[in-house]
């Protein structure tokens, strides 16, 4: 268990998705922050190391048909999953929860002016999102599937226009923490994505879609920060 606790948060959700829960429940990032040790984290929050880490391992001991073990996934699929599943999903729900966040500032700001900051940190959110997945879709995904097939082939792999994978990589991981630290505030502007007493149906369908949104975010950030451009990294050393 002693040698368990200088593993990444990461690492641990890396291998089985499940236990994200676990660090969900304590309030720890596993995306974004998904590189700090298991020691640094319980330290820095005042939380019982031995006590976290048996509720990890009792998961990671549980068997479970339904998960599924991207860690295992060869990158090229990795990168397709991520830009079918959560691309998409950042594409559809940021129209329609910035409909519903507009309707709810004209009817309800004057009661709750806190949707107006609300409405206007999730703007921007989708906008830097949007950009923020065409970077990866027309650079940085299309270099790692040619890696993969660069490697399959036993070829000579072609420097990419940004010097080296780290460079766009590094790029990426900022913006995912700017996006974690929007969401943060919009999460305490929500009081945890909690609709008032008087919030219509429509309130209530806002929040429970930006907790939604939120949740697939971090997913998403997890299968890039903690896997992908981990492994990403790697490969192109191998070529070197």
């Amino acid at each position: 268990m002693e040698d368990l606790k200088n593993k990444t948060i990461g690492s641990f959700v890396a291998q089985d998705f499940r236990t994200a829960a676990v660090f969900t429940k304590y309030q720890i990032d596993f995306c974004c922050k998904g590189n700090r040790t298991v020691n640094e984290v319980c330290e820095n929050q005042n939380i019982d190391a031995n006590v976290l880490l048996q509720k990890v391992y009792d998961i990671l001991e549980s068997e479970d048909g339904n998960t599924i073990d991207f860690n295992s996934w060869p990158l090229d699929l990795l990168a397709d999953y991520i830009e079918k599943t959560h691309h998409r999903y950042v594409e559809d729900k940021s129209t329609v929860l910035i409909q519903f966040l507009d309707k709810l500032c004209k009817v309800h700001g004057a009661a709750h002016p806190e949707l107006f900051k609300i409405n206007e940190l999730f703007t921007e959110c989708a906008g830097e999102l949007s950009q923020h997945m065409k970077k990866e879709e027309l650079m940085l995904f299309p270099f790692i599937k040619r890696m993969v097939k660069t490697k399959e082939s036993n070829g000579v792999l072609t420097p990419p226009s940004f010097g080296t994978v780290s460079n766009p990589i590094a790029m990426m991981m900022q913006e995912h923490n700017n996006e974690g630290e929007r969401f943060n505030e919009i999460a305490v502007l929500t009081n945890n994505y909690t609709a008032p007493s008087d919030g219509c149906t429509t309130y209530k369908v806002t929040f429970a879609m930006l907790k939604e949104f939120e949740q697939d975010l971090h997913k998403h950030i997890h299968l890039e920060n903690n896997i992908l451009f981990n492994k990403a990294v790697i490969l192109e050393e191998e070529f070197a």
